[in-house]
């Protein structure tokens, strides 16, 4: 074989590597969380999710796949109730610090308020847990976190991010939530404007951790969809589509 014809192979073939390989190492840092479009409308909850309930609160959001138009998604009523659904994971989010996903709602709340206990109630929002890490705490805080252990059977979330979708605070929002310094609300959607409309997010939960919290984050322990009225004893219906961790 010529040299010329053996120098045309090689560059052909970092031509091709130069195409392929770009798009092979994107796909390595997808994570699919919650990929709902890929199941079976009906009441089963999708593969690795699992309610998320409150011992005080008795009356439960209800949560379904359902079909809207060709995807299927989940659909959530909340009639003054309050529950979720969470998929528990163990992922860094240094590796994966982008989170994607699709919602949609037909209404919000007269009564809502992220400053209140009482109006501390969201349409639709997106929950992420992080793990508990002793290195990061005091000895006070080890020991309620080993009770919390004795009890639940699992150490609870050192913190949690919440993505809202309020009923009136301004977009870019974020506050503590008013019953734990721990829990960040941080308002992606507000109000009427988009109601019956499917919405696609994106946020980076690594900066969001920096910026609420001004360290960096553990480990992701969870993530959650939720949709509550039981502050406000209002109700509501939303509707969540797929979602990513991805690392761009």
């Amino acid at each position: 074989m010529k040299y010329e014809s053996i120098m045309r192979i090689i560059i052909c073939l970092i031509a091709v590597l130069v195409i392929v390989l770009p798009s092979s190492l994107h796909a390595q840092v997808i994570f699919d969380v919650g990929k709902f479009s890929a199941a079976e409308p009906g009441n089963q909850l999708p593969v690795g999710w699992h309610p998320l309930t409150f011992k005080k609160i008795p009356s439960h959001t209800k949560y379904t796949l359902i079909k809207d138009g060709n995807t299927v998604v989940i659909k959530a009523v909340s009639r003054a109730s309050a529950s979720g659904l969470i998929r528990k994971i163990r992922i860094d989010p240094q590796k994966y610090p982008f989170i994607r996903w699709r919602w949609k709602i037909s209404n919000v709340y007269k009564n809502g308020d992220v400053t209140k206990k009482t109006g501390d109630d969201y349409p639709a929002r997106i929950y992420i847990t992080f793990e508990y890490d002793p290195d990061r705490i005091g000895f006070l805080e080890k020991i309620k976190y080993n009770l919390a252990k004795q009890f639940y059977g699992e150490y609870p979330p050192s913190a949690a991010i919440n993505y809202i979708w309020a009923s009136h605070a301004p977009i870019g929002t974020m506050v503590s939530n008013p019953y734990s310094e721990r829990i960040k609300m941080i308002v992606v959607k507000s109000g009427k404007k988009t109601l019956d409309t499917w919405m696609t997010e994106k946020r980076n939960i690594y900066d969001d951790y920096i910026r609420a919290f001004g360290e960096k984050p553990p480990m992701i322990s969870g993530i959650a969809i939720m949709t509550d009225s039981d502050n406000t004893r209002e109700a509501a219906t939303a509707f969540y589509g797929d979602i990513q961790l991805s690392g761009n």
